[in-house]
């Protein structure tokens, strides 16, 4: 089974996704914030954990037996096209036989919430809210078409199955915890290998399964030091970037001289 996404349909369903969202009227209000909106990258460095913290703002349209609340709170990273390859082993030795391209996906893709998603709200709302890392649509490339495939597709399961080694893509459902009924706060795992870029953090509210309430908040992460100087000189400026690094390699080299060099 496959879902076609052309590009004109996949803007036409977030506007309309968009024209149902929650209006500037709706009774709930949510406030939050990140520990962190700018996560600097040295050389040495080996992953940290941001906080997002806040609360539920009621108003007087919010109905009294509206007492109880779910969160799912969606991290997703810088975008870009990636392909997952599928190997196989002919006359001895390890072949690329086929692969998927992915279109625009997230490089880092977080998702949590407080309890299962399927305790929060029924399958199509799920689909409908992107609730799940299967549910999150991932855009491929298929024959002509733009398309998404079933969560069991060889492919998608291998593309998300890697990220997830890596720490890249992640689901839990315990991570948000409620202080009180209306204070929240998750963790966001950053790890080592994770992506310079901006960062979108999406918030949902949910109540007895429908959506609420929702927004939005960013953060982003840079390199600094020699490492920032050499990524932005590879883009900006090719001559001294070929300059740089040929002096790296030098100095390298004669480096390796002086250590391995024989009495």
């Amino acid at each position: 089974m496959i879902r076609r996404v052309s590009l004109a349909a996949s803007c036409a369903v977030l506007g309309l996704a968009m024209s149902f969202a929650p209006s500037s009227a709706q009774a709930e209000r949510l406030i939050v914030s990140v520990s962190n909106h700018r996560v600097t990258v040295t050389p040495n460095y080996s992953g940290e954990e941001l906080v997002l913290f806040g609360s539920v703002e009621k108003d007087a349209s919010t109905p009294a037996s509206r007492t109880a609340y779910d969160l799912v709170v969606t991290v997703s990273g810088p975008r870009a096209d990636m392909v997952t390859r599928r190997k196989e082993r002919k006359f001895g030795i390890w072949i690329n036989t086929d692969y998927r391209q992915f279109l625009h996906v997230p490089a880092y893709l977080a998702l949590f919430a407080n309890r299962p998603f399927d305790a929060i709200a029924n399958p199509e709302v799920q689909r409908r809210q992107q609730l799940g890392l299967n549910n999150v649509l991932l855009t491929q490339r298929v024959g002509p078409d733009y398309a998404d495939v079933v969560p069991n597709d060889a492919f998608r399961s291998a593309f998300v199955r890697l990220r997830s080694e890596h720490g890249l893509y992640r689901e839990d459902t315990s991570a948000v915890t409620f202080l009180t009924p209306t204070l929240f706060r998750t963790g966001i795992p950053l790890p080592a290998a994770v992506p310079i870029g901006t960062y979108n953090v999406e918030i949902k509210l949910f109540s007895d399964g429908a959506l609420v309430a929702r927004t939005e908040t960013a953060f982003e992460i840079v390199k600094v030091g020699f490492e920032q100087f050499v990524a932005t000189t590879s883009r900006q400026d090719g001559f001294v970037y070929g300059l740089v690094t040929m002096a790296m390699a030098l100095m390298t080299g004669w480096m390796a001289s002086i250590v391995f060099r024989k009495d």
